[in-house]
């Protein structure tokens, strides 16, 4: 870390390697440490802390370049800039942009989340989760627990995470087949006790 600057060399190698979005990211970069925030590479990304809780990381896509809000969905966001980036995302919302103008533009609006961000874990805030049982189980993995009920107990032995990502992996398939086909390639994974994204 920079003690002068607050930045982090490997956010400085990372952005420098950047082949799209390299001056958005940067000006979303300078406002984040503008409103105080520490700087670390996380997952890849430019992550921004307050005193070890994350606030926000930059990332970038194909079509755009967005700020990334871990609990985006408790900010008042007055000026409507914050969207969900799936349905299934419960706490994270984003501030997407396609250009360095619309981030200028918005300046002041990502500021006022950001900082409104920071209060929210300040006041230890937290999003109220959907429980596992609200989350639809495929009948083709409803065949199996009820076939299995080793795979029962290791599914109910997963943490709460870990059995949503399946049930959503298994839901989001159109086609029975490839639901079932889905539920067979992860049986090992559930009877090994791993999550989907443990291999």
């Amino acid at each position: 870390m920079n003690q002068e600057t607050g930045t982090d060399p490997k956010v400085d190698a990372m952005l420098q390697g950047a082949t799209s979005w390299r001056d958005e990211f940067a000006l979303l970069r300078s406002i984040a440490l503008g409103c105080g925030l520490t700087e670390e590479l996380k997952w890849g990304q430019p992550c921004y802390a307050h005193e070890g809780k994350n606030i926000v990381l930059i990332h970038g896509f194909k079509e755009y370049c967005a700020l990334l809000f871990f609990k985006g969905a408790l900010l008042a966001d007055p000026k409507g800039i914050l969207v969900m980036q799936t349905e299934n995302v419960q706490s994270a919302r984003q501030a997407r942009f396609t250009s360095l103008a619309q981030i200028t533009r918005q300046r002041k609006a990502l500021t006022a989340c950001i900082l409104d961000a920071i209060e929210v874990e300040r006041a230890g805030l937290k999003v109220a989760l959907r429980e596992t049982s609200e989350f639809p189980t495929p009948e083709e993995f409803q065949v199996r627990l009820a076939q299995l009920p080793a795979l029962r107990t290791a599914f109910d032995a997963l943490t709460p995470g870990r059995q949503r990502a399946y049930l959503l992996h298994f839901a989001g398939a159109k086609q029975s087949k490839t639901r079932a086909s889905r539920v067979e390639n992860c049986m090992p994974l559930i009877l090994d006790g791993l999550g989907l994204n443990d291999r």
